[in-house]
């Protein structure tokens, strides 16, 4: 052979060898597209990660798309930025609700076709494209065991016996006469300190916006202001009776949980994704929620707090193909459609589901009250636009308060302190 002939070969194929490479790399410029080969799903609900792995594998089974689904501990917006940066996102990203206005809103696919969409009152929507699929409804309030309250008072617990503050202490009193010590549970956890507790003081008032903006514009006096206040005077109730009361920072949320569950405690503040952690115990049965007592009566008193919760948006980016987004929808489709979708949704996880066509029953006890309190109406509306590290700062303002080692004055003021200087999240 000719050495022209075969320098001819050689260039045109390593042409061929070239072209190969950057069409299996998306052109080979610096974006990283998807293949079809499947989707990923992001779940930021820890306590369903084993059922969602094996509703994968079911998906998988019945469909023939590989689905894997996968948790991390960080923070959602830290964890997925991370992502977006090594141009490697997740298919499908369960995130909080606030996300949806940031995140979803720069990378989110527009889901307004969807068959899903006409079958909740929950989904999300920015800038006139629906965003955000909704899995679930959650509530907080003050979880109960009635089992464990009866055990001690040889009566039935009525909860609704209990609207204000005053009838909370004495409830507590009652039962700390009847041999149960300490009665209450508080969980040290930041999140549930400022993301759930602390949350309920801007939203439970008739504009949460304009309060908000006042906190931003350093206008809210939080020593002066009556919601602040009833609020803090029964989680000092919660304090008083708490079991761990000597070293409340060090309690477990594990040991509070198993306790709750046994009916050794009587009392918690949490939601109703407690029952997953409460039911891994010996639980006896009797748990419900009621709304946090409050000396205040006002037009939330007997509501819980509360709404569509863990939302769920599809990666559109360029990282992401169309054949994979479309994969995705079909996925939340079929999650909202098909019995095994409804009954993950209702009967294994337990939780309530924000889809009308769902008529499995909801599994778990706290499920079926906060069902109870939604179906009628009684649901304060979650406030979804605090900054991304509202609760880590303000979660160890709350731990300080819970140990004793800040004054309501000095909480009051780290919190106005907090909202005086950081950016107002745009929604």
């Amino acid at each position: 052979m000719k050495k022209s002939t075969a320098k001819k070969l050689l260039v045109a194929l390593l042409a061929f060898v070239m072209t190969f490479a950057m069409a299996a790399c998306g052109g080979g410029g610096d974006e990283k597209t998807s293949s079809g080969d499947g989707i990923t799903i992001f779940n930021s609900k820890m306590e369903i990660q084993d059922q969602f792995e094996e509703l994968a594998k079911q998906y998988t089974e019945e469909t023939g798309v590989p689905v894997e689904v996968y948790y991390s501990q960080d923070t959602v917006a830290a964890h997925l930025a991370t992502k977006y940066a090594s141009k490697d996102p997740y298919t499908i990203n369960m995130v909080d609700a606030k996300d949806i206005y940031t995140l979803a809103k720069e990378y989110g696919a527009d889901m307004s076709g969807e068959a899903w969409v006409e079958d909740t009152d929950y989904a999300i929507s920015v800038d006139d494209k629906v965003l955000g699929f909704p899995t679930c409804i959650e509530a907080r309030g003050v979880i109960y065991n009635a089992e464990g309250i009866k055990k001690v008072t040889g009566k039935d617990f009525d909860p609704a016996s209990i609207t204000t503050l005053d009838d909370f202490k004495a409830c507590l009193d009652s039962l700390v006469k009847g041999g149960m010590e300490s009665p209450t549970a508080i969980m040290k956890e930041d999140w549930s300190l400022a993301a759930h507790y602390l949350q309920q003081v801007y939203e439970e008032r008739e504009d949460p916006e304009a309060f908000i903006q006042g906190l931003y514009k350093g206008e809210v006096d939080l020593m002066k202001d009556e919601k602040f206040n009833a609020l803090m005077d029964t989680f000092d109730v919660l304090k008083q009776y708490n079991y761990a009361k000597s070293s409340p920072i060090a309690a477990e949320r594990d040991l509070s949980e198993q306790g709750l569950a046994e009916g050794t405690i009587a009392f918690m503040f949490g939601g109703n994704w407690d029952f997953a952690e409460m039911k891994k115990h010996d639980y006896i049965g009797g748990a419900g929620m009621m709304p946090v007592p409050q000396n205040v009566q006002d037009d939330y008193t007997g509501k819980l707090v509360g709404g569509g919760s863990k939302y769920i948006y599809i990666d559109g980016s360029e990282y992401t193909s169309e054949e994979k987004q479309q994969q995705a929808k079909d996925f939340l489709n079929w999650l909202v459609s098909s019995d095994a979708g409804k009954a993950f949704i209702s009967d294994t996880c337990g939780m309530v589901s924000p889809f009308k066509s769902n008529d499995v029953e909801c599994s778990d006890d706290l499920g079926k009250a906060v069902k109870t309190y939604a179906d009628a109406g009684n649901l304060v509306p979650n406030y979804d636009y605090d900054p991304d590290d509202h609760y880590s700062v303000l979660g160890a303002e709350m731990q300080k308060y819970l140990a004793d080692q800040c004054t309501r004055e000095e909480l009051a003021k780290a919190i106005q302190d907090y909202w005086a200087n950081v950016t107002p999240v745009e929604h």
